[in-house]
């Protein structure tokens, strides 16, 4: 499939024992820092577009520094900020606290899903005060769908941000509260008689992270999860109340270790699958200054939308139940290419798209096997090392980009062998147009059959993954194709004043209609419609898609039943209120042109 930008990563570590007792056992003071780096590293595939660390020491006195972040950009950035983090250390003149070293820890990687990019954008993002409890650092995997709402709130409360970015307008939602957070016990121990250094160490010891979420997360509407440190040592990490984001936790009487993948925290730290826990939708995980953990809920949990797109595609594949899931998606395929290729399973070649849909491939295969013992199978197609097509410029470009991948010869007997190929999913078609079905056809198969182990992408996706044009679609504008070819045109004019009469309302009073264009149509007939839009005019080869069912989706990954670029079901009304946009834009600046 096409690369697509998405959610980002996070990795946080809290040492529950003195730094002395980590060097005694590990032989290293850089523990947790070691650690984390190999948190992020196996994360990497969520985010290449910077990254960022960062670190709070709880014991300090005045004068001293004791919140440390560092960040970079670029797919070197995790290498180069600790890199730079260890030369600091290694700088630290003999007697002195090298910076970095301390009980809090928190990673970031990140993928742009908004557009912005620069080391401004890159998390982690911090505020700062001379009072300890009031410094802020926060990062997250998430995507707001309501900030022109809470920017707002914002302002009608007197303040003047000078950022729209959903990372900074949290910060200081977040920064805002936990002020009156600190200035409620402030109030507290002066009452009780208490001065000075005592009023400081009153307040750093009963602040109440989960009074600052209870009255910031519920004003925000999309899919998140939000990861913050505080400079008096408090620790949170927050699910949305849909669940749609991932977060996954561990914790023994030496550390607390927070990722987005379970995966990374058994290999980090040498657990079981059932030894790691989830934080549950709507509820925050928090460790206190003096490491008394927690799990709270903050907001009452919604319909559960855990994304489908994180076992299909985005998370890693070595997570035991993700490994499963997969395998059952490719099986699941196994009657629809069957009726494919007419049941001619001794003429046809099983293979894949790598890397992704390797494991469904594996899962196709061996359903089809329990039916038919002699299925030939084979490594078809094979990803080349990415060509340098920047040395080229237009056609030549484009000739170059469609070699990513080449095929292995001789694996087909030619004119007579069908080939079916499993991707993990098709969404723009690009790749599909471009290059796969041109490569598959110098086999010279007599039917080409790719089968996407999703089902059908038809509309935008706001909580994360960086798909929010309706013309990404390669199944939107099929039926585009489909309502012109039988004089349906109107429809559209239809819909978008539909979308038009929504625009204003609430976004709770808002309702998707661009379902009614792909109402129109059979999904088989969209197929179709795709085939003859990515199919160029030069293959010989019959072709034919093959796409999962929402059924099928949903037999297959039953705990995550978020669905809503297939189905159109949004899981909050930001949702809808985007889609509305997302079609409004198409219709103005794309469709209109074109008539």
């Amino acid at each position: 499939m096409e690369p697509i930008k998405h959610e980002c990563g996070i990795a946080m570590i809290r040492l529950l024992k003195p730094l002395q007792f980590y060097k005694e056992k590990y032989g290293t003071e850089r523990y947790a820092l070691n650690k984390l780096y190999l948190m992020m590293e196996k994360q990497h595939n969520r985010g290449q577009e910077g990254a960022g660390i960062a670190s709070v020491r709880i014991v300090t006195e005045p004068g001293h520094e004791y919140m440390f972040r560092e960040k970079a950009l670029g797919k070197d950035a995790i290498t180069n900020i600790f890199g730079e983090v260890n030369q600091q250390i290694d700088a630290t003149p003999a007697g002195e606290t090298p910076p970095f070293l301390g009980e809090l820890y928190m990673g970031h990687l990140r993928y742009s899903t908004t557009g912005r990019t620069g080391i401004t954008y890159v998390h982690p993002f911090l505020r700062r005060n001379n009072w300890k409890a009031k410094n802020l650092c926060i990062c997250g995997n998430f995507n707001m769908t309501n900030m022109d709402e809470v920017f707002a709130l914002l302002a009608d409360q007197g303040q003047y941000p000078r950022n729209s970015a959903d990372a900074y307008i949290l910060l200081e939602m977040m920064g805002h509260r936990l002020d009156r957070e600190v200035e409620r016990n402030f109030v507290a121990a002066k009452e009780q008689g208490l001065t000075g250094r005592e009023i400081t160490r009153y307040i750093d010891t009963h602040v109440e992270i989960a009074n600052v979420l209870r009255t910031s997360l519920p004003h925000f509407d999309g899919g998140y999860v939000v990861c913050g440190i505080t400079g008096s040592g408090e620790l949170f990490a927050m699910r949305d109340p849909n669940g749609i984001r991932p977060a996954f936790w561990y914790a023994d009487d030496e550390i607390v270790a927070i990722a987005s993948e379970r995966p990374v925290l058994q290999t980090t730290f040498g657990l079981e699958c059932e030894q790691i826990r989830e934080i549950g939708p709507g509820a925050a995980l928090i460790v206190k200054e003096n490491g008394t953990l927690s799990l709270q809920r903050i907001i009452p949990a919604g319909r559960p939308a855990p994304c489908s797109f994180e076992r299909i595609y985005f998370s890693r594949g070595n997570d035991r139940d993700i490994h499963r899931e997969r395998k059952r998606l490719g099986a699941q395929l196994r009657e629809r290419i069957l009726a494919a290729v007419n049941y001619d399973i001794p003429h046809t070649v099983f293979s894949y798209i790598p890397n992704t849909a390797e494991v469904a491939y594996y899962g196709m295969v061996d359903s089809i096997r329990e039916l038919y013992p002699g299925v030939r199978a084979d490594k078809v197609v094979s990803k080349d090392i990415k060509l340098r097509t920047f040395i080229t410029e237009g056609t030549s470009r484009n000739d170059l980009a469609g070699h990513v991948y080449d095929i292995t010869y001789g694996t087909l007997e030619p004119g007579r062998d069908n080939l079916v190929v499993i991707d993990d999913s098709i969404v723009r078609g690009t790749t599909l147009r471009e290059s796969i079905i041109r490569i598959l056809d110098r086999l010279h198969p007599r039917k080409i059959v790719i089968a996407s182990s999703c089902p059908q992408v038809r509309y935008p996706d706001w909580y994360g993954i960086d798909m929010s044009h309706m013309t990404e679609f390669i199944a939107f504008i099929a039926a585009v194709a489909l309502l012109k070819d039988r004089g349906r045109e109107s429809l559209l004019d239809e819909v978008y004043r539909l979308c038009k009469s929504q625009e204003h309302l609430p976004a709770t009073e808002c309702r998707n209609h661009v379902r009614r264009i792909y109402d129109e149509f059979t999904e088989q007939e969209i197929s179709r419609k795709i085939v003859q839009l990515l199919k160029p005019d030069d293959i010989h080869a019959d072709v034919e898609i093959v796409y999962q069912t929402l059924d099928g989706l949903h037999a297959a990954c039953p705990n995550h039943q978020g669905d809503w670029y297939f189905s159109g079901e949004y899981p909050t009304p930001g949702g809808y209120r985007l889609l509305n946009k997302a079609y409004i834009d198409y219709y103005e600046n794309e469709y209109l042109k074109q008539k």
